[in-house]
């Protein structure tokens, strides 16, 4: 039987997405509940599995293809089913893509019809058509449902042999891509070819345009916004990390692996239980304390920067938040992650001790009232009952919105913080 591959929508803002790689090729089998393909959002890249066991007999919308939510991309079935019919049916479907009618709220709009209410094309499609003076007389869709897509556009520019997503980048990096060898099937131009030829080219003296990705979009979207609407000062303080030191070496002891972060974690999330401004939110209707913890712990990636959560975080001890802080890194990093894992947070902690840093500013994530940055712990000189002796020494920076929070009660939290760092005991 039949089984259709849809675009899923993951996250409430999310309308299209690209498929950025097929990890099953046409006419190969796929299992259930096992990855299929990879697409990335205006927030990450992920990998969806597969709604079915069986061959992967068609696939509608190529890597590099961005198409609405809940479009038909692919169809699985039995090695050697007709999917003839099927394709004629979705392509006579409205351009929702086969969405039920249930969920008529998640269904994209349909595409737009140019001057020939035949023909359909995808906004991104219509506006770099647009840009370019691209004539559409007599060209044939490629997308689903026979939607003029990008790739149509990109086609008209150029017989070179490359995938949409090659052509993509070329265009943006200000290479002619016929000058670039594929590595691709039968010579085909990939996109890993483009970004190697781009390196080696940049390696040489001359400047490369790195392209946007949608996380890199939203990040600089959401940190300039960040900094537009909320009233951001700082606090600093200087923590004695001694005693912290002692308790993970007590805990390598017993064969647990915590680290500075994990103490760092717990302390916030104990903090902001004892201070709740700062686990609040600015909303129009006045300030909103919020009833959980969810501490978001900064993670970086190559494409950027994502803040997984670790949801009531102050209802854990020492080791629960380090085994999910340990699981949620690894995933995150692996692409595991899905949109949930990095929604509701209230609160942020943001480490770049390991970079060397012995200080820094971060941006708060909105909709949060703080940010807490973490640099290096270095040996510093200290006064220890009289005495000035040498010890291991962290600094300690929160950015708060002063739109919710005042001077004195930011600078209470930020030492709640600095006093179960010095003691971490107490936390435990």
């Amino acid at each position: 039987m039949l089984q259709r591959v849809i675009l899923p929508k993951q996250g409430l803002q999310m309308t299209e997405g690209t498929i950025t790689r097929w990890l099953v090729g046409e006419g190969q089998a796929c299992v259930k509940d096992q990855p299929l393909f990879e697409m990335e959002t205006d927030k990450f890249t992920v990998a969806i599995d597969a709604p079915e066991s069986g061959t992967l007999l068609k696939i509608i919308a190529a890597e590099g293809d961005t198409v609405p939510v809940a479009y038909t991309i692919g169809i699985i079935g039995n090695p050697g089913e007709d999917v003839g019919q099927l394709l004629e049916q979705i392509k006579a479907e409205p351009a929702a893509g086969g969405a039920s009618a249930g969920n008529e709220a998640e269904n994209p709009a349909p595409p737009r019809a140019g001057r020939d209410s035949r023909r359909f094309i995808s906004p991104r499609a219509e506006r770099i058509a647009k840009e370019k003076g691209a004539k559409l007389d007599g060209l044939q869709g490629t997308g689903p449902h026979g939607m003029i897509v990008e790739r149509d556009i990109l086609s008209l520019e150029s017989t070179v042999k490359a995938t949409p997503l090659a052509k993509k980048i070329a265009a943006i990096s200000g290479e002619d891509i016929s000058r670039i060898p594929g590595t691709g099937s039968h010579g085909k131009v990939t996109s890993r070819d483009v970004e190697s030829f781009c390196a080696k080219e940049k390696s040489g003296g001359r400047d490369t345009l790195v392209p946007f990705t949608g996380m890199r979009r939203v990040i600089a979207g959401r940190m300039s916004a960040s900094l537009q609407t909320a009233a951001q000062t700082y606090h600093r303080v200087c923590v004695n990390m001694a005693q912290a030191a002692r308790l993970r070496m007590a805990r390598a002891g017993r064969g647990e692996k915590i680290s500075v972060n994990d103490i760092i974690v717990l302390a916030v999330s104990r903090a902001l239980k004892l201070h709740p401004i700062m686990n609040a939110e600015f909303t129009k209707d006045g300030i909103l304390l919020k009833g959980s913890v969810n501490i978001g712990i900064a993670v970086a990636l190559d494409e950027g920067l994502v803040v997984p959560v670790i949801r009531d975080a102050d209802l854990m001890d020492l080791t629960g938040i380090a085994l999910a802080s340990k699981s949620l890194s690894e995933k995150a990093r692996s692409g595991a992650l899905d949109t949930a894992a990095y929604e509701g947070g209230t609160f942020t902690v943001s480490n770049l001790g390991m970079f060397g840093l012995d200080e820094f500013v971060a941006i708060i994530n909105p909709p949060e009232a703080g940010i807490l940055a973490v640099g290096r712990i270095g040996e510093k000189p200290v006064a220890v009952n009289g005495e000035i002796c040498a010890a291991p020494v962290m600094t300690l920076t929160l950015t708060y919105d002063h739109r919710i929070v005042d001077g004195a009660p930011a600078a209470k939290f930020l030492t709640c913080i600095k006093e179960y760092l010095e003691d971490p005991y107490l936390l435990i």
